[in-house]
């Protein structure tokens, strides 16, 4: 799995319009794998992004989703819960190859990655939904904010 100080894969996969989205991670960004839409832990981990997303984008920080689930059903999930950033679908798997993250039972773990100038800046593992959006943003600020 990709550790600080690693470059970020350039990745490339549809979010939940169809719309193919490449990601090089010049620029800051959070990277949050989680295992399935409509379930109680990944509702909480959105709505919790989500309800930050405003706080994020002050400090130039894009944030993105990425589960197995296709297209479709991020779309869904998506507008039930208001989302108003990108989940980016991985049904084969590749994304979370790309980034070492384990899929080996058909869904992602819940890990987090803060990148930005290319490479990782922080990883968060074994992550609980509940409170996790505040500790990423937390970091970010540390990071972002005058030079970090």
């Amino acid at each position: 799995m990709l550790a600080p100080g690693d470059p970020a894969p350039d990745v490339s996969t549809r979010n939940q319009d169809g719309e193919t989205v490449t990601l090089a991670f010049s620029d800051p960004t959070v990277v949050y794998f989680y295992p399935r839409d409509f379930t109680g832990g990944c509702t909480t981990e959105a709505s919790e992004f989500q309800a930050a997303l405003a706080e994020f984008h002050e400090l130039g920080v894009s944030v993105y989703g990425v589960s197995t689930d296709d297209v479709a059903t991020h779309a869904d999930f998506a507008a039930a819960e208001g989302l108003q950033f990108d989940l980016l679908a991985d049904p084969d798997g590749s994304v979370a190859s790309a980034f070492g993250v384990d899929v080996a039972d058909g869904a992602a773990e819940r890990v987090t990655f803060l990148l930005a100038d290319g490479e990782v800046i922080e990883r968060y593992e074994q992550v609980d939904p509940d409170g996790h959006a505040r500790e990423v943003l937390t970091d970010a600020r540390r990071e972002f904010v005058a030079g970090g």
